[in-house]
């Protein structure tokens, strides 16, 4: 039961720091700013945080045309999505 709560904190952060840091890197973007490197981002995504990332994407309208972010963060959702099935 602690575990599952543990897990689901642990998701929520992770996307909503994937949502963030979009949002951070637009506006330095916009700025011409010091920028948040891709592998970062791509990390974010790998390590949980896909759904905010492509929230955030979507909601800042960052990374869109790049087509690497377009389609490298929903195969990063589905794959953690298919992996979630696998082993629950």
């Amino acid at each position: 039961m602690i575990i599952d709560f543990i897990i689901i904190c642990y998701v929520l952060a992770v996307n909503i720091t994937g949502f963030v840091i979009m949002g951070i890197d637009k506006k330095r973007a916009v700025r011409g700013a010091w920028r948040i490197s891709e592998r970062s981002l791509f990390l974010t995504a790998i390590i949980g945080g896909s759904l905010g990332c492509i929230i955030g994407m979507q909601h800042f309208h960052h990374k869109t045309r790049h087509w690497y972010f377009k389609y490298g963060m929903p195969a990063i959702l589905l794959l953690q999505i298919l992996l979630i099935f696998r082993f629950c």
